[in-house]
């Protein structure tokens, strides 16, 4: 059995104002607040005895995994099948500016996300394919570990999806918040959800 621990990475600069964009494959820093929420996980850590910490490349999700990993004594290590799904186009756009950009197919995003392929960018099956890839060459690996992934919302949301064998139309059934923890056991072909976005360690505004 191998235990995966998903975490998604804190808050960036791109979203200090409280307005949410299309980072996709943007490379945002993690702001003051995600630095601190970064900190929060890797002691709500504390329970698992963490043998490995892999991540997404993009700035965002490696200094969030170097900063948990630092706490054991460990080096992150980037697992490119966890980088964020490519926005295309819509990279770095707001909703209201994605929405003016192409009414129909932000309609169908939010409708049936599956059917989205951005436009010069991926779709959720392009993410499900690398993504469960990574995870099951992982987890041989790691028999009798537990590993740590730091990735992105869109990616650990299909993530979810797959080991909960569901299809993509159930992706905006989850909410990932920053540096939400996500805990999933996999022993074989089968995988048991443990925990799914939890951020009560992460401290709340106002």
């Amino acid at each position: 059995m191998t235990r995966f621990i998903l975490i998604r990475h804190g808050q960036t600069v791109w979203h200090s104002d409280g307005i949410e964009r299309a980072e996709g494959r943007a490379e945002v820093d993690l702001d003051e607040v995600g630095g601190r929420q970064a900190r929060a996980t890797a002691a709500r850590l504390n329970p698992w005895e963490v043998s490995t910490v892999y991540s997404s490349p993009l700035k965002r999700a490696f200094s969030t995994a170097s900063i948990l990993a630092a706490r054991r004594g460990l080096a992150a290590q980037p697992e490119p099948g966890l980088i964020d799904i490519d926005y295309g186009k819509w990279q770095g756009m707001t909703h209201p500016e994605a929405k003016a950009d192409d009414p129909k197919v932000y309609d169908l995003w939010l409708k049936r996300p599956h059917q989205v392929t951005f436009p010069g960018g991926e779709g959720l099956a392009d993410v499900r394919k690398r993504a469960v890839s990574a995870v099951e060459t992982l987890t041989p690996k790691h028999d009798g570990q537990t590993v740590v992934l730091v990735s992105h919302k869109v990616v650990i949301k299909v993530l979810l999806c797959h080991f909960l064998g569901l299809d993509d139309t159930h992706f905006w059934r989850f909410q990932q918040g920053f540096c939400a923890v996500n805990v999933v056991e996999v022993d074989g072909g089968s995988a048991t959800v443990h925990l799914i976005n939890d951020a009560c360690h992460i401290e709340r505004p106002g």
